[in-house]
């Protein structure tokens, strides 16, 4: 088993390898100051992380991100629920969704900073306002195609309330749940990213708008490489296994 996961883990290493080398070599050829290599991405990632404020910028953006999933995930599995189980209410705010789905995530985060200025609470709502749409829409569609079979039975047997809901219905919302957190986490990572840009002045989208003013491809770089193997690390041991846990079909275990 563990020999299989070391093949595995080197096999999913091996593009990235790939990549590595391409790049390298690449930068070699054109020899540009905006085109640095892996080796100097590297040496900026180090500097950064153990003599600069990386960590205390990535870990803002850490809290930022969590507090709009978790506020956006809240909020959109709740309006999503509701939406598809009552067909009225569905059928009442249906163009709003659409709306709030096409508005530019630009146009949302401008407007929460001019209506309730550069302060934190108003980069945490920007994030979640753009978020909520897309997890009330794949939740909408879970409610719509439950088993309403398995529903009747537990009605029939006159099962609570509260189990009712934990253990019959919304069990079945966790697939889901699941594919709109997956799919919402890269969307807030971007946007989180924007709205510190715009108005912030901490975080690693506000250190990147800094290194682009000073045109530092490589410290810009090597602000994206720590963030996307905190990105990795969250899908491979969050993410990934919990995935798994719910295709086996663990949830609905009492």
């Amino acid at each position: 088993m563990i020999v299989h996961r070391l093949k595995a883990m080197l096999f999913g290493a091996l593009p990235l390898l790939v990549l590595f080398l391409l790049w390298q070599s690449s930068a070699m050829l054109l020899e540009s100051h905006n085109f640095p290599s892996v080796i100097q991405v590297f040496t900026s990632l180090h500097l950064h992380l153990f003599d600069g404020d990386m960590l205390h910028h990535l870990l803002v953006t850490m809290m930022r991100v969590t507090v709009s999933f978790m506020i956006a995930m809240m909020l959109g599995v709740l309006i999503g629920v509701m939406m598809g189980a009552f067909a009225r209410l569905n059928s009442a705010f249906d163009s709003l969704l659409v709306i709030a789905l096409n508005i530019p995530a630009l146009v949302t985060i401008i407007l929460c900073y001019v209506w309730f200025g550069l302060v934190e609470a108003s980069a945490i709502a920007a994030v979640a306002i753009n978020k909520i749409p897309t997890v009330v829409v794949m939740v909408r569609e879970g409610a719509r195609v439950v088993d309403r079979d398995l529903l009747d039975v537990a009605r029939v047997f006159k099962v609570s309330r509260c189990r009712y809901f934990f253990k019959v219905y919304l069990p079945q919302l966790y697939p889901f749940i699941m594919a709109s957190a997956r799919s919402g986490l890269s969307l807030i990572w971007k946007i989180v990213l924007v709205v510190e840009l715009l108005g912030r002045s901490d975080g690693v989208g506000f250190q990147l708008g800094t290194f682009f003013q000073f045109f530092d491809i490589a410290s810009i770089l090597a602000y994206t490489l720590a963030f996307v193997a905190i990105i990795l690390v969250i899908e491979g041991v969050i993410m990934r296994p919990l995935d798994r846990y719910i295709a086996r079909g663990g949830y609905g275990q009492s």
